[in-house]
């Protein structure tokens, strides 16, 4: 995997988003590597039930999207519209929307290596945590109450005063 993205690492490529046919991921990817364009579809896990039974699958975190990376200068838009499973690459107006390298590598660094979306580590209630973001950035939190939409309830001292407040569940690391 590792000789892979190297193969692709150009400094010249952007990520763009290109819109997938219906159940042609693979497909589009496949037709894509063998021109040599790097891609990236990250997965998540998904539990549904299915005639009287709970099935987990990984389906794609954006459906109907992958992300590619190519140099639009080489003349590759047009190949890649030419995919077969691509339908297109998304644009505003006639110019291809690129997407900022960071929200790709931010991304990629939340999962795994097949591209499957890692679920954040929950801290414990009692625990000490640092807040990674927002105003409170850096502040020493203890974890109150954990909530099952992802959203974790600390206490923080402001002033003196024990203060109640709602996190993201990725918005904390351990102290």
């Amino acid at each position: 995997m590792a000789s892979f993205e190297q193969e692709f690492s150009a400094e010249d490529t952007a990520w763009y988003l290109a819109q997938i046919k219906p159940q042609a991921y693979r497909i589009a990817e496949r037709n894509l590597h063998r021109q040599k364009i790097e891609t990236f579809l990250p997965v998540h896990s998904v539990t549904r039930k299915e005639r009287g039974r709970f099935v987990t699958r990984d389906v794609p975190l954006f459906p109907g999207y992958m992300f590619v990376a190519f140099d639009i200068t080489s003349g590759a838009l047009r190949q890649v519209n030419a995919t077969l499973g691509v339908n297109r690459i998304v644009t505003v107006g006639d110019t291809p929307a690129d997407i900022p390298r960071h929200v790709v590598e931010g991304l990629r660094q939340r999962c795994d290596d097949s591209g499957r979306l890692e679920v954040p580590e929950t801290p414990s209630i009692g625990e000490e945590v640092t807040l990674v973001t927002g105003p409170f950035a850096d502040f020493v939190a203890t974890v109150e109450k954990l909530d099952p939409d992802q959203r974790i309830w600390v206490l923080i001292d402001l002033l003196g005063r024990k203060t109640r407040l709602a996190i993201d569940g990725d918005a904390w690391r351990p102290t």
